[in-house]
């Protein structure tokens, strides 16, 4: 499958769960858990997903939450494999590390095309500065585990003070390994 420009063409970007390990500080559940607001909705299902993703076959869908992490929706796996049934690329952004190396080796053969971007803020072994609750350098081990099997791979960065003098070393890792490395600056 010829993975697309995922900003210039149509396509969707969906929230399929509410749960995330995390506690990164920018974080809109941060916002929610400080004011001692529940976090809303939930699971979405794979008939739900099945629906829903009828209008999008052709294009691309990103999973890429803004209250949770998109593998801890237990239909993830089934939905990656939909989605490569009905010729939909998918993007998936990932930065928890809570599964097992196993289950994402599992994702990944789910749907061999699928790209997934990882968010790894800094070396592996700081990234859980910001990511608090992140196993970096286990994200990083899975993350150059999806290169090896022909997985199309992105470590996304975000750049902060506590990083940013580690990004030439990044870079050359990502290099090294064959990984597109994006940098995103952060104002925080």
């Amino acid at each position: 499958m010829n993975i697309p420009n995922f900003h210039k063409q149509k396509g969707i970007n969906i929230d399929i769960g509410v749960r995330c390990p995390l506690e990164c500080s920018a974080c809109m559940r941060q916002k929610y858990r400080k004011k001692g607001i529940p976090i809303p909705g939930k699971d979405m299902t794979i008939e739900q997903f099945d629906k829903i993703s009828d209008f999008f076959v052709g294009t691309y869908i990103s999973f890429c939450g803004t209250w949770s992490d998109p593998i801890f929706n237990p239909d993830f796996i089934k939905m990656l494999i939909l989605c490569k049934e009905k010729n939909i690329a998918v993007e998936v952004s990932n930065a928890a590390s809570h599964k097992p190396k196993e289950w994402f080796i599992e994702a990944f053969n789910a749907n061999l095309d699928a790209r997934w971007v990882f968010g790894i803020d800094g070396l592996p072994e700081q990234s859980h500065l910001y990511r608090k609750n992140q196993d970096g350098v286990k994200l990083y081990d899975i993350m150059l585990t999806a290169k090896s099997m022909g997985i199309p791979t992105v470590w996304q960065y975000i750049v902060f003070p506590y990083n940013r003098n580690n990004i030439n070393k990044a870079a050359e890792l990502a290099e090294k390994n064959g990984i597109k490395l994006l940098l995103i600056n952060s104002n925080r």
